[in-house]
This record gives structure tokens, sequence and C-alpha cells, in this order.
């Protein structure tokens, strides 16, 4: 049993290398961006949440921090835990709000406006229970979808929508348990190598974001496909492999 679970934990780490690989943060191919990239990871503060699935992104932000040598401390001007330092040569904001989810947007605003930071560097990172569990999705910019913490963000940005978000799925509740009781509870056990998974593919797309740009992050998580050569002739009408790139569009990973 332990040497199968070894096996299991090393293929897990495999594929997650070769994701994070696609995504492709490994140096900077677009100008200097002229404001610093501000990642908020969405979660409420405390130990009793720490490890649920309403705090993923409080996950993928910690996972940052580690891999890239940022401290974080308590800023008490914004009310969160804040982390400065570079990211592939790209100076980045790592942001834990400690507002509890709901008045997320407080300390988003409050730093936004300290660092003048632009809503097109301000990414968010957070769970979205209408993905299966696991699932990534980014986007250039939306709604808040039912999420608090991203209602929160809009109306204290006045009402803006345009600026990157990147939603973990969390999944939507077995049988007949709340929503709200199922967003604070843990991954299951048979669910958390996949959850890990998934936060070590997100360190690659917010490296790929912060270095290369959305547009190139999303033509390299779902590149174009080559037709292959057939003397089947083509079909009418001819639909294009890939839809028009657009801020809208989504990436999904698996």
């Amino acid at each position: 049993m332990a040497a199968r679970a070894r096996a299991v934990r090393g293929l897990v780490r495999t594929r997650a290398s070769k994701r994070m690989e696609n995504a492709g943060g490994g140096g900077r191919t677009s100008p200097p961006p002229p404001c610093p990239w501000m990642i908020v990871g969405l979660g409420n503060p405390g130990a009793h949440y720490a490890r649920t699935r309403h705090n993923v992104g409080f996950l993928v932000l910690e996972a940052l921090a580690r891999k890239h040598g940022v401290p974080m401390g308590f800023d008490a001007g914004s009310n969160a835990l804040i982390g400065k330092g570079t990211m592939h040569g790209v100076a980045v904001l790592l942001v834990q709000p400690q507002t509890y989810m709901n008045e997320s947007g407080k300390a988003v605003r409050k730093l936004a406006n300290y660092y003048k930071v632009r809503p097109e560097y301000m990414l968010a990172v957070y769970d979205d229970l209408d993905l299966d569990v696991a699932k990534l999705r980014l986007r250039g910019k939306g709604g808040h979808g039912g999420h608090n913490g991203m209602r929160s963000i809009i109306d204290c940005l006045g009402g803006r929508k345009d600026f990157p978000r990147l939603k973990i799925g969390i999944g939507r509740p077995r049988g007949s348990l709340p929503v709200h009781a199922h967003v604070l509870q843990p991954f299951l056990p048979e669910e958390q190598e996949e959850i890990n998974v998934s936060i070590m593919e997100s360190i690659g797309l917010v490296e790929s974001l912060v270095t290369n740009g959305l547009e190139q992050t999303v033509s390299k998580m779902n590149p174009t496909k080559k037709k292959e050569k057939t003397n089947t002739p083509p079909r009418s009408p001819k639909v294009p492999d890939t839809p028009p790139m657009g801020d809208n569009q989504d990436v999904q990973v698996r």
C-alpha cells in the first residue's frame, strides 16, 4: 500500500510538472508592466477555515509565496497579509485579505490605490462551485458569478469587472448539503491529490500571466491544433479549430 501511494504521488507530480511547463512561465517575453502585478488569493482568516474549499485561493497564494521566497506579513492599513517580491524579474504584490470573504474588496481597494495597480494587472484567485473539483479556468474579465468575495471586489472597485481571475473548481455539494456548509468543508481524501495538482498548475498559470501576459498564457494553454491531412473532402461549413481570442475567452485545464 505504501509503495502504491508513493507511485500515485509521483505520477501526480509528473502530471503537474508537465502542465506547468505548458503554461510557460520561465522567462519574460512581454514588456515590463507599469505597476506591480497584484495577485489576490481569496479566503477566510483563521485556522478553522485554513483547509476548506472556500480557502483554495489562500492555498495558491501560500504556495506562490513559498516557491518565490516572498515573506508574507500583516499590513494593518489594509487589513491584509501582503508580500512584496519578484517573479521571474517582475515585481509582484501577493495579497490575502484578512477581512473575511464578504469584505475582501476593502483590502483590495486600499492596496490597489496605494500601489497604483491598474485593473489589468490584478489577478483574483478563488474557488468556483460551478467547476468540477480541481478544474481551472482563467478569464480576462467577468462578473462575480455569485461569489461573495468577488462581489465585494467589484463593488469596491466602483463596479469594474475588467481584471483577470483564476477560478479553481470545488464542485457542487452532494445530496441535500447546503452550499454554505459545503464551501466550509475540507476536500475529501480522494479529492486532495487532484487539488494539490491544481495548486501547482495554478502557480504555472500565474507565472505565465505575470511574465507573458494574458493572451500568450491563453494561447499556450489552448494551442491551435494542426489539422491532419486526409483524402476526405473538408466539411461544410468550415469550423475553425480555435475560437477567436478575446478578454472573455476561458482557459480550462483538464
